[in-house]
């Protein structure tokens, strides 16, 4: 990647949420998306198209750039959340970004700006937690970027991975993305600490407005009381109605809630998160109920348990199918974008292979 950085001169300041999914997230973006100087639109969530990144070749080719551009657009069409009032033109972005250092993660922030720009914000947010493990090639792109590092107790955030189709359907699994995104957001904080800002979700449970005057004076706007009233919030009662892991976004959260994983988990997998996250836990402050000593599985083990997540993954897409249609509807949109382009490239592959050994 280039050294070039990407001047800030009047854009809003870009802000991204770390580290993973299911933290309490939507509730928080939700809030700060009340005040006229944030944008956060629903996020693309990068991180799913980052394996078809490698397939454009090199992006020094205006053709591979401009498809990618193009492509990311096409990812933004296919959210099943449109963002307010916008509509892009690939071949504008293209050639806006045309002599900047190229980048999927540029494209992708592009648009965030733009976004932001066209609704008047001072800071700009994406929510797409996962890009923590991209961390790097952001801040080389955007020397001011700052990190929203939320943490919640791994085992009720575990709990809550455990019932979302978008993770894994195995405690063990999840507890270890769990650990891996918190290495990386950690580490993130210990190297620039000006850079970002750590809370706890249960500390948000506890004083809402605490924790949104913190964020809001770690990002420079102002904090506004009409923050607190999410039942006033057009975008939060229709992001409830299209799923139903967003049901409870048009409420105050229920502090009772924070120990719900106690009925969804089993003695051992409670164990089992204590044992892998125990470091973190002592951190963060959270009390472990069992002595964290389960025993871990190796390596072919957790390649059993991936196996059957997958099988568990595809029998929750056809419950989803059955007794949601509508939410799977919007969801498969944006999973058949995504293969759809995986096919492209490699039938584009495929036949450039052919003619290779043709010639």
């Amino acid at each position: 990647m280039s050294n070039t950085t990407v001047s800030a001169h009047t854009r809003p300041l870009p802000l991204l949420m770390v580290p993973l999914r299911r933290c309490g997230s939507h509730a928080l973006r939700l809030r700060l998306n009340t005040n006229p100087q944030f944008h956060s639109p629903y996020p693309l969530h990068i991180v799913d198209f980052m394996p078809l990144v490698p397939l454009y070749g090199d992006l020094r080719d205006d053709d591979a750039y401009l498809q990618l551009v193009k492509d990311v657009v096409g990812l933004q069409a296919a959210s099943m959340v449109k963002w307010p009032d916008m509509m892009f033109d690939a071949h504008e972005i293209f050639e806006g970004l045309r002599n900047q250092p190229r980048s999927v993660h540029r494209i992708v922030w592009e648009l965030l700006l733009r976004s932001g720009e066209h609704h008047g914000a001072s800071v700009v947010m994406d929510k797409s937690l996962d890009s923590i493990h991209y961390a790097h090639d952001l801040m080389e792109l955007f020397p001011e970027m700052r990190f929203l590092n939320v943490v919640r107790d791994p085992r009720a955030q575990v709990a809550s991975m455990n019932r979302a189709i978008i993770h894994e359907f195995d405690t063990t699994l999840n507890a270890l993305a769990w650990v891996k995104a918190h290495d990386a957001g950690h580490a993130l904080a210990k190297r620039h600490p000006e850079r970002v800002l750590t809370i706890r979700y249960e500390d948000f449970l506890s004083d809402q407005e605490a924790i949104l005057r913190r964020v809001c004076q770690f990002i420079g706007i102002e904090f506004l009381p009409a923050m607190l009233d999410i039942g006033a919030s057009q975008e939060a009662k229709e992001l409830s109605s299209m799923s139903a892991l967003w049901e409870s976004n048009c409420f105050a959260p229920i502090a009772a809630n924070k120990d719900k994983f106690k009925s969804q988990l089993q003695p051992q997998e409670i164990e089992t998160i204590e044992t892998l996250t125990l470091d973190y836990m002592q951190l963060y402050g959270y009390q472990c109920m069992t002595d964290a000593k389960a025993s871990l599985p190796q390596a072919a083990a957790i390649e059993e348990l991936r196996a059957n997540s997958g099988r568990l993954r595809a029998a929750a897409w056809e419950q989803l199918r059955v007794s949601a249609p509508s939410d799977y509807a919007a969801r498969r949109v944006r999973a058949d974008y995504l293969e759809q382009l995986r096919q492209r490239h490699l039938s584009t592959l495929d036949a450039q292979a052919n003619l290779q050994t043709a010639c």
